[in-house]
């Protein structure tokens, strides 16, 4: 089913056209509303008048996280705050959330995007659909319940965690569709065995998952434990939360909705723009967005972009899976984490170095972070009563910084291998591609 055929099926050209006339009004519109841009623009001698077409796109300047946090908390709204009628964060690398601001056509839009996700794979008025996204600041759960609900779907915000109700809704609501990270959904299957569970007595038929890095082979795993078929969305919070772009069921990529979202992918390292087919650092510009637009914003996701019409009838350009990511940041059930958060928690306490390492592994099919910490010589030699003491201190800690619980294991010092170059501070045994 097409949700919105107009713009779904656009003839390149006239996309292209668009995306140009939203563009430059766009670029106006930051220009005279958000001192930021303003002197971003100014610094490269830009100015409005200069943006004509889709082309000049390339002229413009990048916008990374890190100027998110800068101007933390709303100083690049392009709206007065009374125009803002939802605010959403997601975690920083020191605390200070990553904020955004949505305004009521933000929302509107946002719910349009999303209801053309799940028309993609068939959701009609008549599913029931579970959305086990987190509720909250996150994105994943209202941005899935407000899309449900403009299709005309029952929703069950029951949020995350909380198996055995899931399990009993599921069976009791007789819910189709589930929405969740894959990593819960394959969790969700194996508990469905192990409560005996008839699964003749389950409805679902399909999953919408995202907010973290999936395998095909878990893709396989989470279609034979739910019987379901399996999709993937992606989105992030910066650009609009979930919806930014969703799978078909041709399954040859998402489709991205280039009428909101005008996507990019450059060379990571010389910020060159790279041809479709071309592997590389995903940029997006979201054009129609009112309370937050950014310019050419890094994802630092790695991916790459088609462009050759779907099977499905989309004109709209293919993003890949993506297969990693060009920053240090790792994505774990959901929650975005990144070494320095952790090395921020360790320079604060007197027992410990500045040496560690984040394993991260999948294990149940859940996400297990395991962080290896070297302590002081003088420390290490103590009781084993006050080392424990330690180690749950570090864990309430990183807890509190990145909200989610991680296994901390203290080590000798030395222990932790030491590089001439840029320290590894990351072991991800997860099979992601």
């Amino acid at each position: 089913m097409i949700w919105n055929e107009h713009y779904e099926c656009m003839e390149r050209e006239s996309l292209l056209e668009l995306q140009g006339t939203r563009l430059k009004e766009m670029v106006e519109r930051v220009y005279f509303s958000v001192p930021f841009y303003r002197a971003r623009l100014q610094e490269k001698g830009i100015e409005p008048g200069d943006i004509r077409s889709i082309d000049d796109l390339k002229i413009l300047p990048f916008t990374t996280k890190q100027d998110l946090r800068d101007n933390y908390p709303f100083s690049l709204f392009a709206k007065p705050q009374q125009d803002i009628v939802r605010l959403h964060a997601s975690s920083g690398t020191t605390g200070k959330s990553t904020v955004v601001g949505y305004t009521h056509n933000d929302i509107m839009m946002w719910s349009e995007v999303v209801a053309r996700s799940l028309a993609m794979i068939g959701a009609t008025r008549d599913d029931i659909i579970q959305v086990a996204y987190g509720y909250g600041l996150f994105t994943g759960g209202l941005g899935l319940h407000y899309g449900a609900e403009k299709i005309g779907a029952s929703v069950i915000p029951i949020s995350g965690g909380n198996t055995k109700k899931q399990l009993q809704l599921m069976e009791d609501f007789g819910s189709t569709l589930i929405a969740c990270t894959p990593s819960y959904a394959a969790f969700l299957g194996e508990a469905l065995i192990e409560e005996k569970i008839d699964p003749r007595k389950i409805k679902l038929r399909a999953g919408i998952f995202g907010a973290e890095p999936w395998s095909e082979e878990m893709r396989s795993q989470i279609e034979k434990l739910l019987r379901i078929k399996a999709y993937d969305i992606y989105g992030l919070s910066e650009i609009i939360g979930p919806g930014v772009s969703m799978e078909c069921p041709c399954q040859k990529g998402m489709h991205i909705f280039e009428d909101h979202f005008i996507p990019e992918i450059i060379n990571p390292d010389t910020c060159e723009v790279l041809p479709y087919g071309e592997l590389g650092e995903l940029v997006f510009t979201p054009a129609t967005k009112e309370a937050m637009p950014l310019i050419r914003y890094r994802t630092r996701d790695l991916t790459r972009l088609h462009a050759e019409k779907c099977d499905c009838g989309r004109t709209l350009v293919r993003m890949e899976k993506c297969v990693g990511r060009s920053d240090d940041m790792l994505i774990i059930r959901g929650v975005n984490v990144f070494p320095s958060q952790v090395e921020s928690v360790l320079l604060e306490m007197s027992e410990t170095k500045p040496h560690y390492l984040l394993v991260v592994d999948r294990q149940n099919n859940l996400d297990i972070l395991e962080i290896q910490v070297e302590v002081d010589e003088q420390f290490f030699s103590d009781e084993v009563r006050e080392l424990e003491d330690l180690r749950r201190r570090i864990r309430a800690n990183i807890a509190g910084i990145l909200g989610l619980h991680a296994e901390i294991r203290l080590v000798e010092p030395g222990t932790i291998e030491r590089s001439m170059g840029k320290a590894q501070r990351v072991v991800d045994k997860r099979k992601l591609h």
